[in-house]
C-alpha cells in the first residue's frame, strides 16, 4: 500500500509567521521603548543632575592662593621673601590604586616617612578633586623624572607655587619666627575656605602675631580638563588678594652688630627707638636657620636643636627671666625721690655691709671683697648709682618696704608683659606681699626687701622689659609699647602710650648724671668702655646671682661650673642730651657686666656713628627703600 504524502500548509506556515514577525516587533518595540524611556531620563527628566555632574568632571574650581606679604627692615632690606619652588601633588580621585601610585613615586624620588604621615593626615581634610601636596622643593632633575612617567601616573601633578624663604638665616630667627606646614590641630581651629590651597602658616614671632595680615585672601578659577585630569583652559579667574607687606622698625645693621658682638656667648640684646617705642634690634643667641621649618624639619635637624645644651629655639629676649641685678638702681633711686624718703645729698654709711635692726645677718656689698671696706665712708646717690653700691640700696628698700616699691616701679614695665607684637612673651616678677602669699602661700620678710632692692630674690625680668624700662629713663617717665611693626602696607602703625611717671626736672637730672659718671666718670663701674667714646651716654651696670653663696662664703668664679656663673646686664640710652637708642644686654653665665658692656658700646657706636646710608644701599639688597 503507498505512503500517504503531507502536503504543505500554507495557512499554518503563514500564522506561523505572523506570530514571529509580532514578537519580533513587539520586542523591537519594546526595546526602541526602553531606549526612548532611558534618553527621556537622561535628556528631560534627570537632565540638570547628569549634566552638573558632567560639568563637575569636565569642569572644576580651583583654589588661587594668595602671596604671603613680604617683610621689610626700616631702611628696605629684604627679611622675609617668596621664592619659586615646584611641588607634587596628588588628586586622590583620579588615581585608581593610591598605594601603588606612592610606591612608584618613591620608586623616582625621595619621599620620607614625614612626608607620608602629611599626606595622609591632609587626605582626610580635603573637599573632593582638590590637590594634597606629598612633596616640596622639587628639583629640577625630579621634576625631569616625573614628567618623563606622567603617563602612567594618572592624578598625579607638579606644580609651581611660592615658598617662603629667610635670606639671613639666623639672624632674625627670633625675632620674625617662621612658617611652617599646616598641622592637623590648626587645620581644626582654621577656617578651611580661608586657607584652601594654602598649605603653610606661621608658628612663631611675627609670622605668626600678623598671620591675618600676611596671609592675604584666597582667590579661585574654573578650568576645563579632560579625562586625566588636565587642564585645557581656564574658564572664570578670581584673583586672590595678596597679603600686605610689613615694614619693621628692625635694622638690618643694628641686628648684625648686636649678633656680632654677642658672638658664641649665650644672651640677648634688645634696642629701642624711645621717641616711638620701635624695636631697632632684637637678638637673642644662639640663634637658628628658620628656613629649615618652613617645609618640615628633619627629625635629625630638629633633634640637635631641641637637645642642644644651648636652647637655641629658646627666644631670650622675650621668654629668658632673669633677675635684674644693679640694673634697677636708677628706678629706685627715683623711687626714693618720688617718695621723698631721699634726696640726690641723702647719705648712707658704708662699711661694705648691711645688718637689719635686730639681726645679725651681714648683707654685703660686692665691692667688700675688693677693698675689704664699703664704697666711701658715707654714700650718697650720686656714688650709689656710679659705683653701683649695693648698702646704699639695701637701706632705701627697707625704707621704701617692698610693696611700695611694687607700685613705684610697676610704671617701667616690670612684672607684666609688655605688649610687644611677638608671640611667648612671658611676664617676669615684680614681687609684692601679695604676690609670695598668691604664689607661694608664705609671708614676705624683711630680709626678702633688701635682696629685691638690688635686684635679686624672687625679681625677674626679660630683656625686652629691661629695655623698655631704660626707655622710660630715657624719655624721662614715658612708657609705650614696644613694637617691631613700623608701617603696614605704606601706612604708618604707633605704638600707643601706656603710663608716665611724674618726677621734678631736678630729680631727673640726679639720674640722668648719675648714670653718665657709670662710664664717663674715674670711678664709674663701667669706665674702661668709656675710652675713645665720642658721645656720652647713661647706663647702668648688673651681676645677677644664678645660684646662692653662703653666709660668709665668697665667690670664686674660677671654682664654679661655667653655667653657674653670674649673668652680667647693662642697660644703657645715648646720647644722653638727646637719646635716639635705648637697650638692654644680657650674658648668661658671663661672669658679670663686665662682659656685657663691650657689647653695648658696639652696638651703640654702630647706632650713633655709622655713615649715612648710600643712595643705593637698599637697591644692593633688592628691594626699594620705604617711603
Amino acid at each position: 500500500m503507498p505512503e500517504s504524502i503531507t502536503l504543505k500548509d500554507p495557512g499554518r506556515e503563514s500564522r506561523i509567521f505572523l506570530v514571529r514577525t509580532l514578537t519580533a516587533v513587539l520586542i523591537a518595540c519594546a526595546l526602541l521603548a526602553g531606549i526612548l524611556y532611558r534618553y527621556y531620563n537622561l535628556q528631560i527628566r534627570d537632565y540638570e543632575t547628569y549634566r552638573t555632574q558632567s560639568e563637575r568632571n569636565r569642569v572644576q574650581l580651583q583654589p588661587l592662593p594668595p602671596k604671603r606679604g613680604l617683610i621689610y627692615d626700616r631702611n628696605g632690606v629684604l627679611l622675609a621673601d617668596n621664592r619659586p619652588s615646584h611641588m607634587l601633588s596628588i588628586v586622590r580621585e583620579r588615581v585608581e590604586d593610591l598605594d601603588a601610585t606612592l610606591e612608584a613615586l618613591r620608586a623616582l624620588i625621595p619621599i620620607s616617612e614625614s612626608d607620608l604621615e602629611t599626606f595622609h593626615q591632609k587626605l582626610g581634610h580635603r573637599r573632593p578633586y582638590e590637590a594634597v601636596p606629598l612633596r616640596f622643593r622639587l628639583t629640577e632633575e625630579e621634576r625631569a623624572l616625573l614628567a618623563v612617567n606622567r603617563h602612567r601616573l594618572p592624578g598625579v601633578t607638579v606644580d609651581a607655587q611660592l615658598l617662603r624663604h629667610y635670606p639671613h638665616d639666623a639672624l632674625f630667627s627670633h625675632a620674625i619666627g617662621y612658617v611652617g606646614r599646616i598641622n592637623e590641630r590648626e587645620m581644626q581651629a582654621l577656617d578651611q575656605s580661608a586657607y584652601r590651597g594654602t598649605f603653610h602658616i606661621g608658628k612663631v614671632g611675627v609670622e605668626r602675631y600678623y598671620e591675618d595680615v600676611l596671609h592675604g585672601e584666597v582667590g579661585y578659577q574654573n578650568v576645563e580638563t579632560n579625562a586625566h585630569g588636565r587642564v585645557l583652559r581656564v574658564l572664570e579667574r578670581f584673583d586672590p588678594r595678596p597679603g600686605e607687606d610689613l615694614v619693621l622698625h628692625l635694622d638690618y645693621q643694628l641686628q648684625q652688630a648686636a649678633e656680632r658682638a654677642l658672638g658664641e656667648q649665650r644672651g640677648a640684646v634688645v634696642a629701642i627707638d624711645p621717641a616711638t617705642g620701635g624695636v631697632l634690634a632684637l637678638v637673642s643667641t644662639p640663634g637658628f636657620d628658620s628656613n629649615l621649618f618652613v617645609n618640615g624639619i628633619s627629625t635629625e635637624d630638629y633633634a640637635a636643636l631641641r637637645d642642644s645644651p644651648d636652647v637655641p629655639l629658646f627666644n631670650r629676649a622675650v621668654q629668658g627671666q632673669y633677675p635684674p641685678g644693679s640694673t634697677i638702681k636708677p628706678m629706685m633711686a627715683l623711687a626714693g625721690l618720688q617718695a621723698g624718703l631721699i634726696t640726690p645729698e641723702t647719705t648712707v654709711p658704708d662699711p661694705g655691709w648691711y645688718r637689719l635692726p635686730g639681726d645679725s645677718r651681714r648683707y654685703r656689698d660686692w665691692i667688700l671683697k675688693i677693698r675689704g671696706t664699703g664704697h666711701a665712708p658715707r654714700v650718697d646717690l650720686h656714688m650709689a648709682i656710679a659705683e653701683s653700691c649695693d648698702v646704699y640700696f639695701y637701706d632705701l628698700a627697707r625704707r621704701l618696704t617692698i610693696d611700695r616699691m611694687h607700685e613705684l616701679l610697676a610704671p617701667y614695665g616690670l612684672g607684666e608683659r609688655t605688649g610687644l607684637d611677638t608671640t611667648n612673651e612671658r611676664p617676669g616678677v615684680l614681687p609684692s606681699t601679695r604676690w609670695k602669699r598668691d604664689h607661694l602661700g608664705k609671708p614676705w620678710y624683711p630680709g626678702e626687701t633688701l635682696s629685691a632692692g638690688i635686684g635679686q630674690g624672687y625679681m625677674l625680668t626679660t630683656p625686652v622689659q629691661l629695655a623698655v624700662a631704660t626707655s622710660v629713663l630715657a624719655t624721662r617717665g614715658v612708657q609705650r609699647v614696644p613694637q617691631l611693626l613700623k608701617s603696614v602696607g605704606g601706612v604708618a602703625v604707633e605704638a600707643p602710650e601706656v603710663s608716665r611717671i611724674e618726677a621734678s626736672p631736678e630729680h631727673w637730672d640726679a639720674i640722668f648724671e648719675s648714670m653718665r659718671a657709670v662710664v664717663h666718670s674715674r670711678r664709674g663701674t663701667a669706665r674702661k668702655i668709656g675710652e675713645g667714646m665720642q658721645y656720652e651716654m647713661a647706663s647702668k651696670t648688673g651681676t645677677a646671682q644664678v645660684i646662692g653663696i653662703a653666709q660668709g662664703a665668697i665667690y670664686r668664679e674660677d671654682e664654679v661650673a661655667e653655667r653657674h656663673r653670674n649673668h652680667g646686664l647693662f642697660i644703657a640710652f645715648a646720647p644722653i642730651e638727646a637719646p635716639t637708642i635705648a637697650l638692654a644686654v644680657i650674658v648668661e653665665n658671663g661672669g658679670g657686666a663686665s662682659v656685657a658692656s663691650p657689647i653695648a658700646r658696639a652696638v651703640l657706636d654702630d647706632w650713633l656713628l655709622r655713615e649715612p646710608p648710600q643712595p643705593d644701599a637698599a637697591a644692593s639688597e633688592g628691594v626699594p627703600v620705604d617711603g
